[in-house]
C-alpha cells in the first residue's frame, strides 16, 4: 500500500510540475506575461520557415535602377544636381518607355548647385545697374533652376515619389505631404470599430511642394524592423496627425491596378471585428493589426534586374530590359544607408524590399498572419500539454524521445505546408518549446527516480575504466549502459616485461610483487589519465583498449601517446629500481587499431567486459616482435593512419604467426611538431633506403642502410636489413617475392 502510495505521489508531483510548465506558456499566448525568449525563438522560427518556403523565382516586369558605386563613380557623389536626375527620368520614360516609377528617393531640400540663387542677388543688389547682366540671367535662368528642371521631367510622367515618416520625439516636417488616403474620421472610424493599433508618426522628410504638385503619388518608404532589429514587415498605411498614408509599393500597386481607393477588408464573426487585409478593388493585402504586412521575400538580393542608373543616364542599358516595365529608382550603394538587415541576409537593399512587396502584391502571394492565429496557439499548446503531460510517464525515454521528435517534426512539415499552400504563417516556436521543455523535464525527472540503479551500473563499469570516465558516463544521458557485445573500431594495446622470467627468478616472492605494483601502479595510471580502459593483468602483461565502453572518435592518437608515456615513465622509475637493487625492466609495446567486438563476454560462471577479434590477436603479435627489430613500441598500419599527428619510422612488411594478410608495422616516434631536422633526415633516407630494398637494387640498399647503420648504430633495425641484403645477394628471391617477411613463431 505504501508503495502504491509513493509511486502516486512521485506521478502527481511531475504531473504538477508540468502543469506548472503549460501554465506559463499560456500565459504567454494570452499576453498575461511577456517572455523575450519565446517571442525571439518565434521570429527565428519564421526566418527559418522563410527560407525553406522562398521560391527563388526571379521577375523580369519589375526593374531596379540602381544608384550603385559605379555610378556614384562616374557621375559624382550624391546627391546628383537635380537636372541630372532629371535627365535620367526622362531617359527612362523617353528612351526607354517604362510603365511606372516608383522613386525610392526623397528630394526635400532645393538644388542650388547652379548658383542661380548667388546671381539673382547680385542681380538684385551689386549689380543692379548693368542691364546687360539682368539680360544674360533671365535668359540663363531656365538651365539653371535646377528644381524647376526636375519639375518640369516629373510633370505629366507616371512618377509616384517617395518620402519618410519620422518616429522619434521631436517634431519634423520637410517638404509636402501627398494627400491621404484615409482622413481623420475614417481613420477614427476604423480604430473604434476593428481596433487597429496605428503606427503614428511625429513628423516626415517629405518632396518639395515643387516636385510633389508635378507626380502622381507619392508613399513613404519606411520600413520598421521587429524587436531583434531584422525587417520582416512594412507598414501598409501610416498614421501622421490622425489620418493614413499609403507606402510606396501600396501607392504604386494602386495606380497599376487603377484603383482609386483603399479599403478595409475585415473579418466579422459572433461580435468578433478585425481587420485582417486592405482591398484595393478585387486585389487582398493581408495586414496585421498596425496595418504591416510581411514581407513575401523570394530569395536573396537579385530576385529582380539591377542595372546602374549611369548606364540609363549614358543610354547603354539594353532597352528590352526596361521597355513596359515598372520601375524603381534606388540605391545599394553602402554609403547612402538604404541597406537592411532581414530575414535572407544581413545587408539587403532598402529598394528590393519595396520592389518584392509590390510584386507579392500584385501576384497575390502576401503572407498572412491572421488575427485567430492566438486562439489557435492557445488551443494547440492546451492540447499538445495536456497529451504529453498524460503519456509522457508511461513510456520508456526512447519512445518518448522518438515519439517527440516524430511529433515535432510533423508540426514542422505541416506549418511549411501551410505557408506554401495557403500562405498562412501560425506561430510554431511555442509549442515546438512546450513539447521540448516537457520531455526534458519528464526525462530528467525518471532520471533522478533512477539515479541509484545507474550508479550502480557505473559502478561496474568502474571495475575497468578510470574514476573520470564512469563520473562522465554517468553524467551522459546519451551514453548506452548495455554491456552487450557490439562491433567497434576501436585500438588495444599489449604490453609485456622483456625478460620477466629471468627477473622473477632474482627475486623473493614478496620483493617480486612488491616490483610488479611499483611498475604496474604508474603504467594503469597512465591508460587512465588518456582515457584507456585496462581490460587485465597478465603476470607481468598489461592488456587495455581506446573506444570502449565511451566512444572515442581519437582513440588512436590516446593510445599511441600512452605508450609514449609509458616508456618516459618508465626510464624514470629505473633510478627508483636500482636504488632498491631490482634490475632494470624493458617492456615491449603492441598497438592495433580496427574493427573488434566489444562487452561481456564470458561463461555462466564468471563474465568480463573484454575485447575479441582479428585485430586484437594483431595487437599481441606486434608487441611480441618487438625485440625481434630492437624496439620497444611496434603499432599497425592502422593505426598509424588514424593518428597522422605522429612521426613513424617503418620497420617492415611483414606477415604476423596466425595471420595470412601482410601487414605494415611502424615504430611511433613523437609528435610531427616535436621532431628535429636530424630525425627527419634519418626518417627520409631511411624511406629511400626501404624503397630500394623492395625495388632488389641491393647494392643502392646496401649503400643506404650501412650510411644509417653507422650514424646510428644503436638502431638493430639497420643491422637487420644489412644481413637481409647480403642474403638475398647471395640467394636471388623468386619472382613472386612481394617484400614481405613471414613469422614463424609468436
Amino acid at each position: 500500500m505504501s508503495r502504491m502510495f509513493s509511486a502516486f505521489k512521485r506521478h502527481a508531483l511531475r504531473s504538477l510540475f508540468s502543469l506548472c510548465i503549460l501554465g506559463v506558456f499560456i500565459a504567454h499566448a494570452t499576453g498575461a506575461i511577456h517572455l523575450n525568449l519565446l517571442e525571439g525563438l518565434e521570429l527565428m522560427s519564421y526566418d527559418a520557415r522563410l527560407r525553406m518556403t522562398m521560391s527563388h523565382q526571379k521577375i523580369d516586369e519589375i526593374v531596379i535602377v540602381d544608384l550603385d558605386e559605379k555610378s556614384l563613380r562616374e557621375v559624382g557623389r550624391w546627391p546628383w544636381k537635380r537636372v541630372i536626375v532629371s535627365e535620367l527620368i526622362k531617359q527612362l520614360f523617353d528612351k526607354y518607355e517604362i510603365k511606372l516609377l516608383g522613386v525610392d528617393i526623397v528630394f526635400a531640400e532645393p538644388d542650388e548647385s547652379s548658383g542661380l540663387p548667388v546671381m539673382e542677388q547680385l542681380a538684385t543688389n551689386e549689380l543692379k545697374d548693368i542691364p546687360a547682366f539682368k539680360t544674360a540671367l533671365e535668359s540663363l535662368k531656365p538651365r539653371l533652376d535646377y528644381d524647376q528642371l526636375l519639375a518640369d521631367g516629373l510633370n505629366f510622367r507616371r512618377v509616384i515619389l517617395g518620402y519618410s515618416f519620422d518616429y522619434r520625439a521631436e517634431t519634423t516636417q520637410v517638404g509636402l505631404l501627398p494627400p491621404p488616403v484615409f482622413n481623420q474620421q475614417a481613420t477614427a472610424e476604423a480604430q473604434q470599430h476593428f481596433g487597429i493599433h496605428l503606427l503614428e508618426a511625429s513628423g516626415f522628410v517629405a518632396n518639395l511642394p515643387l516636385f510633389q504638385d508635378n507626380v502622381i503619388s507619392a508613399g513613404h518608404f519606411n520600413v520598421i524592423p521587429d524587436s531583434d532589429g531584422i525587417v520582416r514587415r512594412v507598414p501598409m498605411l501610416n498614421a501622421y496627425k490622425g489620418e493614413l498614408y499609403e507606402s510606396l509599393s501600396l501607392a504604386m500597386a494602386r495606380v497599376l491596378l487603377t484603383e482609386p481607393f483603399v479599403e478595409f477588408g475585415t473579418v466579422e464573426s459572433g461580435g468578433y471585428h478585425s481587420v485582417e487585409f486592405i482591398r484595393l478593388g478585387k486585389t487582398k493585402i493581408p495586414v496585421d493589426s498596425s496595418l504591416r504586412t510581411l514581407v513575401p521575400f523570394r530569395g536573396e538580393q537579385g530576385m529582380f534586374p539591377y542595372i546602374s542608373a549611369v548606364d540609363v543616364l549614358t543610354g547603354k542599358a539594353d532597352p528590352a530590359l526596361l521597355k513596359d516595365k515598372i520601375v524603381f529608382l534606388g540605391t545599394t550603394a553602402q554609403g547612402l544607408l538604404d541597406l537592411r538587415p532581414t530575414p535572407v541576409a544581413n545587408v539587403y537593399p532598402g529598394v528590393e524590399i519595396h520592389a518584392t512587396l509590390l510584386a507579392g502584391i500584385l501576384e497575390g502571394k502576401i503572407m498572412q498572419d491572421p488575427a485567430y492565429a492566438d486562439a489557435m496557439e492557445i488551443v494547440l499548446l492546451l492540447f499538445i500539454g495536456l497529451v504529453m503531460i498524460l503519456i509522457l510517464p508511461i513510456f520508456n525515454p526512447l519512445v518518448a524521445m522518438l515519439g517527440t521528435v516524430l511529433v515535432i517534426m510533423f508540426m514542422f512539415w505541416l506549418n511549411i505546408r501551410i505557408l506554401e499552400e495557403l500562405h498562412l504563417i501560425f506561430p510554431l516556436a511555442s509549442a515546438l518549446l512546450l513539447m521540448l521543455s516537457l520531455f526534458l523535464f519528464n526525462m530528467s525527472y525518471g532520471y533522478l527516480v533512477e539515479t541509484r540503479r545507474k550508479k550502480q551500473l557505473a559502478h561496474r563499469f568502474g571495475e575497468y575504466v578510470p574514476p573520470a570516465l564512469v563520473d562522465e558516463m554517468s553524467k551522459n544521458p546519451s551514453f548506452n549502459i548495455s554491456m552487450e557485445s557490439e562491433s567497434r573500431e576501436m585500438t588495444v594495446l599489449f604490453s609485456d616485461v622483456r625478460g620477466f622470467t629471468t627477473i622473477s627468478e632474482g627475486l623473493t616472492p614478496k620483493d617480486l610483487s612488491i616490483l610488479m605494483n611499483a611498475y604496474l601502479s604508474p603504467m594503469t595510471e597512465i591508460i587512465h589519465q588518456h582515457r584507456g580502459t585496462i581490460d587485465k593483468y597478465m603476470g607481468d602483461a598489461i592488456m587495455a583498449f581506446w573506444g570502449a565502453p565511451l566512444e572515442d572518435p581519437h582513440h588512436a592518437s590516446h593510445a599511441i601517446t600512452t605508450g609514449l608515456k609509458m616508456l618516459q615513465r618508465l626510464e624514470e622509475i629505473q633510478s627508483d629500481f636500482q636504488k632498491r637493487g631490482w634490475p632494470p625492466i624493458k617492456i615491449g609495446i603492441g598497438l592495433s587499431t580496427g574493427m573488434m567486438s566489444v562487452g561481456n563476454m564470458g561463461s555462466t560462471f564468471r563474465m568480463a567486459y573484454t575485447v575479441l577479434g582479428d585485430t586484437v590477436n594483431l595487437g599481441s603479435r606486434l608487441e611480441g616482435i618487438t625485440k625481434q627489430y630492437g624496439v620497444s613500441f611496434v603499432v599497425s598500419e592502422n593505426t598509424c593512419h588514424a593518428a597522422p599527428e605522429y612521426l613513424y619510422r617503418e620497420l617492415d612488411y611483414v606477415r604476423v604467426k596466425g595471420k595470412d594478410k601482410p601487414v605494415a608495422i611502424f615504430e611511433p616516434i613523437c609528435l610531427k611538431t616535436e621532431s628535429s631536422e636530424s630525425l627527419i633526415c634519418e626518417l627520409d633516407l631511411h624511406k629511400q633506403a626501404l624503397s630500394e630494398y623492395r625495388q632488389q637494387q641491393w647494392a643502392t640498399a646496401q649503400a643506404s642502410f650501412t650510411k644509417l647503420a653507422t650514424q646510428y648504430p644503436e638502431r638493430k633495425l639497420y643491422s637487420i636489413y644489412l644481413d637481409r641484403i647480403a642474403y638475398f645477394q647471395a640467394n636471388q628471391p623468386s619472382e613472386t617475392w612481394d617484400g614481405v617477411y613471414t613469422f614463424t613463431t609468436k
